[in-house]
């Protein structure tokens, strides 16, 4: 399991007590999928689309932020749905479901349940990223 940073909550406007929110993420990766271009491609090759492939996804998602922050929700439909492919395509399966859950709040107009989702889908992201360079250290 790993862990995020925690972030504060006020529990009222008068704070006599914080609360401590350390979401904790559980980042499941499909290894298989990894190994499977490693053997298919070679080291070299499959390091080369592997790295243009997170690269790419590292871009929609700072992009999914800003068209979020903007209101852009047609945009940001189409630009989960690719971050949901390319996730597929690398076997980053946290980052596909938790772009999956956007999606339907997206769909479903529920803006608490979008900004929520959001944060999650971004923090994802980053421990996905993590992992996946550390599990590529390992050597798949």
């Amino acid at each position: 399991m790993v862990s995020s940073s925690p972030c504060f909550i006020s529990t009222g406007a008068a704070v006599d007590q914080v609360v401590l929110f350390a979401p904790q993420e559980t980042i499941r990766m499909n290894r298989g999928r990894l190994g499977e271009f490693y053997r298919r491609l070679g080291d070299s090759e499959a390091e080369d689309i592997i790295t243009r492939a997170v690269e790419a996804l590292s871009a929609r998602l700072a992009q999914c932020q800003r068209l979020y922050r903007a209101g852009r929700l047609a945009e940001m439909r189409r630009n989960l749905r690719t971050q949901i492919a390319i996730a597929d395509q690398i076997g980053l399966q946290s980052v596909s479901q938790a772009a999956g859950h956007v999606l339907d709040c997206v769909e479903r107009r529920e803006t608490v349940a979008l900004a929520a989702t959001l944060a999650r889908l971004l923090r994802i992201g980053d421990l996905s990223f993590t992992e996946l360079w550390e599990t590529r250290n390992l050597s798949v």
